[in-house]
């Protein structure tokens, strides 16, 4: 028999865990369409993966800013204002390069239509990683 206590600390963890498991999904269905850009016969080009060093690098000015700033300050800061700026740049760049390498006819459209939907599936599970598991609490990112 549980308590109520019990059941009520437990069911933020699910949420979580159920969240995890939704992201994990958007991450997967986005690498998919990247995939789909890539090697599908009609297309068979492989320079749509330069868009993966974009996915990596996305998080890292907002970790970075995390790190370094407490939050319990109310007013806006430079190095958080700065990290989401350069998080910005990264993402425009993601978007920008299928555009670039169609309009250089290294790639089909069809292909950057694909690239762009997985970009945008791929930085929608980014943001609602940081969003679920951001908070300061005793299930952070930061704990990893």
């Amino acid at each position: 028999m549980t308590t109520a206590g019990g059941d009520a600390k437990r069911q933020p963890t699910q949420r979580r865990g159920a969240a995890l498991i939704s992201l994990s999904f958007g991450g997967a269905i986005g690498l998919m369409f990247l995939m789909l850009g890539c090697a599908l016969p009609i297309y068979n080009q492989y320079w749509p993966l330069f868009v993966l060093f974009f996915y990596v690098l996305s998080p890292i000015p907002y970790c970075i800013a995390r790190r370094l700033v407490d939050d319990t300050d109310a007013m806006s800061n430079a190095c958080k204002e700065l990290a989401i700026f350069l998080t910005t740049g990264i993402v425009v760049s993601a978007f920008g390069l299928p555009i670039v390498f169609a309009r250089a006819h290294l790639i089909e459209w069809g292909a950057c239509a694909l690239v762009l939907t997985g970009n945008t599936v791929i930085f929608a599970t980014i943001l609602g990683f940081f969003l679920v598991f951001g908070s300061n609490d005793d299930f952070s990112w930061q704990q990893w």
